[in-house]
């Protein structure tokens, strides 16, 4: 793909190998039976989805650095629906125990990571509680920090007890389309379609009880005791990481490079796979 952004041949392509080269494997953590795949062969990169995602979100990035040489093993977090994961208990510290629990199954000893989001958090917090376990550190829309508005707060509270997947509500593809569809300007709709879908996926409790536990973090303190190298990989245009949250880790973490794509949104790994894989290759061979 030599383009910034993915045709719908390149999305057919990227999702068709996700299905039939990207081998799905489980364990259980001791706290759910986490799912995982496992793809390519070569520097393992592992990957951290964000609040409403899953590994089929990232099958045109994987796709990508697969074909560079790298290893991605990529997983879901614990989402309480039907992986015995008892999310009424869950910390932030149990996520980072998660992704150590699956390092540890894999035997790896040491990785290259990316986080996404939510998952950032996840990343830097396991950066501060197994330093050892890390090499180099991608972080997309990533942030040490974010409170979120009351009326989110409020309706994360009711969520918890909600049944349904997020593509169960009523309202949620024209409140999608209202603030997420220009991210994706310069794409086939084909691209917005599969984060439609496969944000959809995502059961309501988990969703909600991921954003309380955000709601509760500040990990901005600890940002100068993470000297890892860091590359922050962003967009013009995100509207749901403000640029402010991204420029606090840059400023407390005393290894950070940040790359800036145009237009571009919150996702690239949707609408810039190709410049987004191409930055993290030069980043991961870096000495």
């Amino acid at each position: 793909m030599n383009r910034p952004h993915p045709t719908a041949d390149d999305l057919r392509t990227a999702v068709a190998r996700f299905d039939a080269e990207a081998k799905p494997r489980a364990f259980h953590t001791g706290r759910y039976r986490m799912r995982y795949v496992d793809w390519g062969s070569g520097p393992v990169v592992v990957m951290v989805h964000g609040l409403c995602d899953m590994p089929r979100s990232f099958a045109l990035l994987m796709a990508e650095l697969v074909d560079r040489g790298y290893r991605i093993v990529c997983y879901d977090l614990a989402n309480g629906k039907d992986d015995d994961a008892k999310l009424g208990v869950y910390t932030h510290a149990d996520f980072v125990d998660d992704l150590v629990a699956l390092l540890d199954h894999l035997q790896l000893d040491r990785v290259d990571i990316k986080g996404s989001s939510f998952g950032s958090t996840i990343t830097l917090h396991a950066l501060l509680r197994h330093p050892q376990r890390f090499r180099k550190v991608v972080l997309q829309g990533g942030f040490a920090y974010r409170k979120i508005i009351p009326i989110e707060r409020g309706l994360a509270r009711l969520g918890r007890y909600w049944p349904w997947r997020m593509s169960e509500l009523p309202i949620r593809k024209t409140v999608m389309m209202k603030l997420e569809r220009a991210q994706f300007e310069g794409c086939p709709p084909e691209v917005y379609d599969l984060l439609i879908h496969c944000s959809g996926e995502t059961p309501i409790r988990a969703a909600a009880r991921r954003a309380l536990i955000l709601d509760k973090l500040d990990l901005r303190p600890y940002l100068k005791d993470m000297p890892h190298p860091i590359l922050m990989i962003g967009g013009d245009r995100d509207t749901i990481v403000p640029r402010e949250f991204e420029r606090a880790v840059e400023d407390g973490a005393p290894n950070v490079r940040r790359v800036e794509f145009s237009p571009c949104g919150h996702y690239p790994q949707y609408t810039m796979p190709a410049p987004m894989a191409e930055e993290m290759d030069r980043f991961f061979r870096q000495p």
